[in-house]
């Protein structure tokens, strides 16, 4: 019985953070989607600005996100060409730091406190933590151009900074991490700020061409042909998605367009919510949506439908991309 209640303690944390991490959002300018909870998901709502597009999970408990859903976090981010980021307050064994980037499956994380710091006063964190401890990253090229300032050989400026010639030609050369000690004292030394902020709105992940994930959803399954149909030609990309309110997303990289599509069963009950933040998702990453839909179809909503047995007489990714935009 207390688990059930530490459950749901935990379920309303996050809730009401999410709704922070919504505000702050929007007052910093940021157009936001729904929250994305229809069924479950990877991620709570997608946010832009400009080019800052970025897709943001809040979990009190940085270790409750799992392989899997960072996996698809990472993925969906990577074909949209996002950042991801996981706004948490503690491990299991402690809380986190504020001003500190954390990583958890190559999901970058901050502390609420942290988030309200870059979305308020844009100060963006320094300090990142690693398996070995905390360190920054260094700027090697205003580095070296103070040390060039100074008059100082690269030995002379290691020996009165403490450490080798060979680890301050890595900070030069953007190499090497600094320790938080050691970057102090480049900052005594040198007499000039030398850490590079960390701005969680760049998308940290290497993108590639088109992404398929293993294991699929039963209804995607269905339409096999789909996978089939994309991978016959190099232009389109086409990935399936796990936990997210859609179930794939086609982009065609040369155009910059993007479809959020979703498959929808006969007995799905939450649809028109599932529908409309589909349509609220596509809004904000500038995508075409798309549902495809085997009877049902949901009541008033303004989303591009194509019935199972339609989609089965397309021969092409051109066909069913002429049906959508």
């Amino acid at each position: 019985m207390l688990d059930i209640f530490w459950d749901n303690l935990m379920s309303y944390a996050e809730m009401e953070g999410a709704k922070t991490t919504e505000a702050l959002l929007k007052g910093a300018g940021f157009t936001v989607s729904q929250m994305c909870c229809s069924r479950p998901s990877c991620f709570d709502f997608a946010a832009r600005k400009n080019d800052n597009l970025i897709f943001i999970k809040v979990q009190s408990n940085i270790d409750n996100l799992l392989p899997n859903d960072s996996v698809e976090l990472n993925r969906i981010s990577g074909t949209i060409s996002a950042a991801s980021l996981l706004i948490s307050e503690k491990t299991r064994e402690r809380p986190l730091e504020d001003d500190t980037v954390y990583s958890r499956y190559n999901v970058l994380a901050v502390t609420p406190k942290t988030f309200e710091n870059i979305m308020i006063r844009k100060s963006y964190p320094l300090i990142q933590a690693g398996p070995g401890g905390y360190y920054v990253e260094i700027d090697g090229g205003a580095v070296k151009r103070r040390r060039q300032e100074l008059g100082l050989s690269a030995g002379e400026a290691a020996e009165m900074i403490g450490i080798s010639r060979r680890t301050l030609y890595g900070y030069e050369q953007g190499m090497a991490k600094a320790s938080v000690t050691t970057a102090y004292n480049l900052i005594c030394i040198l007499g000039i700020p030398v850490a590079k902020p960390v701005n969680v709105f760049e998308n940290h992940k290497t993108q590639r061409k088109c992404h398929f994930l293993v294991t699929t959803r039963r209804v995607i399954a269905k339409h096999k042909f789909l996978m089939r149909l994309f991978r016959k030609s190099d232009r389109y990309g086409f990935t399936t998605v796990k936990k997210a309110p859609f179930d794939f997303v086609i982009t065609v990289p040369e155009d910059r367009m993007r479809i959020i599509g979703g498959v929808a069963g006969n007995k799905e009950l939450k649809l028109d919510r599932r529908v409309d933040e589909i349509l609220s998702v596509s809004r904000v990453v500038q995508a075409h949506p798309l549902l495809i839909t085997e009877d049902k179809k949901p009541s008033n909503k303004d989303i591009s439908c194509i019935h199972s047995e339609e989609l089965s007489k397309i021969t092409s990714p051109e066909d069913l991309i002429e049906n959508v935009t």
